[in-house]
């Protein structure tokens, strides 16, 4: 990877994480339009570059992350499912971060999701977050391995649907996403290395290091727009951004316009 598709790449990630349009996915079209080869260490990287975003929660919200330990062992309880399915089905997951396709569904069919979910779950005025709601939210957290579902969007919805305002839906899933992506980015550095022990010399670990720093810069000033942005609009726009997206893809996908990185 060349330092301009790095920091593309850190853009990419940054703008889209917190977002309800699916941060991978998105990064998974970028890799094919910059022509990025799907080798192991880019693999990594496209799991690994997430940490960089998800660290601007820490900042921003540090005075309400580090809470009590009732509210890590509720982020633990939320995290368990993704860790489970995660070990699980790791090796098909790989297999559809290649697969535009995939993506292109995913974002069409999950954007005709967004297009009624403030009508389906409407906030009940509920703002603790029990271990059965934990548990339910990281069930729904599940559904963001397949390429193109969202992982801010499963878990904002699921919190909505156990009655959670959007904006205490959006912070707990900010929240969840801490322990969920240093996990997966620390074991898929983990394979990584072992598949390859040299995959984290040279200027692979500078490319690492720029990718998570520019996603970091740039995830701080757009996690703040989002949640103001969904508290006051809701998902209607990333629902129709999604619907626009997923048929353009589909519809170069039909015309054998070249975007599959397989």
């Amino acid at each position: 990877m060349t330092i301009l598709q790095t920091v593309l790449i850190g853009i990419v990630e940054g703008l889209t994480e917190f977002l309800p349009i699916s941060s991978t996915g998105h990064m998974v079209i970028a890799q094919a339009v910059l022509g990025i080869e799907p080798t192991e260490f880019t693999k990594t990287f496209m799991v690994n570059i997430q940490f960089g975003a998800i660290l601007s929660v820490i900042v921003l919200y540090w005075k309400r992350f580090f809470q009590s330990m009732n509210f890590y062992w509720k982020l633990l309880v939320a995290f368990i499912p993704a860790a489970v399915f995660g070990l699980l089905l790791g090796d098909y997951i790989d297999m559809l971060l290649e697969n535009v396709t995939v993506v292109a569904a995913a974002l069409l069919l999950g954007g005709i999701v967004l297009l009624f979910v403030d009508k389906w779950f409407k906030p009940t005025g509920v703002e603790t977050v029990t271990y059965p709601r934990a548990l339910g939210i990281g069930l729904y957290q599940c559904l963001a391995m397949i390429p193109g579902v969202s992982r801010s969007a499963a878990t904002i919805i699921g919190g909505m649907s156990f009655g959670l305002t959007r904006k205490h839906a959006a912070e707990f899933s900010f929240f969840l996403a801490v322990p969920t992506m240093a996990a997966a980015s620390g074991y898929k550095m983990l394979q990584g290395w072992k598949a390859e022990p040299t995959l984290f010399s040279g200027d692979n670990i500078g490319i690492l290091l720029l990718g998570n720093a520019v996603a970091f810069i740039v995830a701080m000033f757009a996690i703040r727009s989002f949640v103001g942005f969904l508290t006051r609009h809701g998902f209607r726009a990333f629902g129709w951004y999604r619907i626009a997206l997923g048929i353009i893809l589909l519809v170069l996908i039909a015309l054998k316009v070249p975007l599959s990185m397989a």
